[in-house]
């Protein structure tokens, strides 16, 4: 008998758009002869599973289970493909520990930590990783722009503190744009990081781990179109991806070994994406963010890396699919 996976997609926030992006890829390489394979969109209308003939059946929240004609369907394991919340900042992750069902994310400690960009770098800088100067905002506590700047050296980076994609996100080189630039970046989150910039070159490895190892994919250099690697850099082509890296081996060994460090001190678990700015005059790759549920999308970093370390998409899904279980087998 097949084992019986649901795959989760939609979500409650503005990355919805990007999840379904990724869906797309997922159905078409799950590999459905070794897995019985229902898709549920988590939405906040509903999460419901959408049959062959077009019915929508609403998922049952108590087991998180679907009766089909009669039939009740329960899973061995959960494959999480949702970008933004509750997918990638550990909520879900925390309501199917409770039920006892494994899944293919980090675990919920994990996701809401790397979810909130301050805490992720707090904690890889009290691991020795190089981080960023930052200051952390909050809506209930806000921070003139002034005294912002009697901290920091401009040029920086405005970010919404939670969540992806770069939505929300500006980088700012006067004085005058902080103001409009944290208004921007409130609008999408309560909390916002205020990040220096770092001057380098922009590196994203994706990290894997398998029943049997870790495995750090191959580098991409990211060189963006625009004045950095925002929303429209990232999703309507204004960027180039170079994977893997045109770079010498120490520069890549010290990239590798920081992004394995940072999969083991945040305790992750499936595939992550790690960003980096690579500072040439010391040397030293400094970590930006972790993307725990990184995009899916036929020209997405991580499919890429997958295919050019050898790898097809449909084993990359059957890996976390079976790392999952595993974790099953032995609780």
């Amino acid at each position: 008998m097949k084992p019986v996976i649901a795959f989760v997609t939609g979500g409650y926030s503005t990355e919805a758009v990007i999840s379904y992006k990724s869906a797309v890829t997922i159905e078409n390489n799950i590999d459905t002869d070794k897995y019985e394979v229902y898709k549920i969109d988590i939405t906040p209308q509903g999460w419901f599973h959408e049959t062959k003939d077009g019915r929508n059946i609403l998922a049952d929240r108590s087991d998180f289970s679907l009766l089909i004609d009669g039939k009740k369907i329960v899973f061995d394991a959960v494959l999480i493909g949702i970008h933004g919340t509750p997918g990638e900042d550990g909520k879900l992750q925390g309501y199917f520990d409770l039920l006892g069902l494994p899944y293919t994310s980090c675990d919920a400690a994990s996701s809401a930590i790397t979810f909130n960009k301050r805490y992720t770098v707090a904690v890889a800088a009290f691991a020795g990783i190089h981080v960023a100067r930052s200051i952390h905002i909050f809506r209930h506590s806000p921070i003139a722009p002034e005294a912002i700047l009697q901290q920091l050296t401009l040029p920086v980076f405005v970010k919404p503190n939670n969540g992806g994609s770069s939505i929300g996100m500006s980088k700012v080189n006067k004085a005058e744009e902080l103001a409009g630039a944290l208004l921007k970046a409130f609008h999408e989150d309560d909390q916002v990081l205020v990040e220096e910039f770092i001057a380098g070159r922009e590196f994203t490895v994706g990290v894997l781990k398998t029943p049997e190892e870790i495995i750090v994919l191959p580098i991409t250099e990211v060189r963006s179109k625009n004045d950095f690697f925002d929303f429209e850099a990232k999703y309507q082509g204004l960027n180039e991806e170079i994977t893997p890296a045109e770079i010498d081996e120490v520069m890549a060994e010290k990239i590798r070994r920081t992004a394995r460090k940072v999969y083991e001190v945040l305790n992750c678990r499936g595939v992550v994406r790690i960003d980096f700015i690579y500072n040439e005059a010391k040397q030293e790759p400094y970590m930006l963010e972790i993307n725990t549920i990184p995009g899916q999308s036929e020209a997405s970093i991580v499919p890429q890396q997958i295919r050019k370390m050898g790898w097809s998409l449909k084993q990359l899904y059957s890996a976390l699919i079976e790392d999952a279980l595993i974790r099953k087998l032995k609780s």
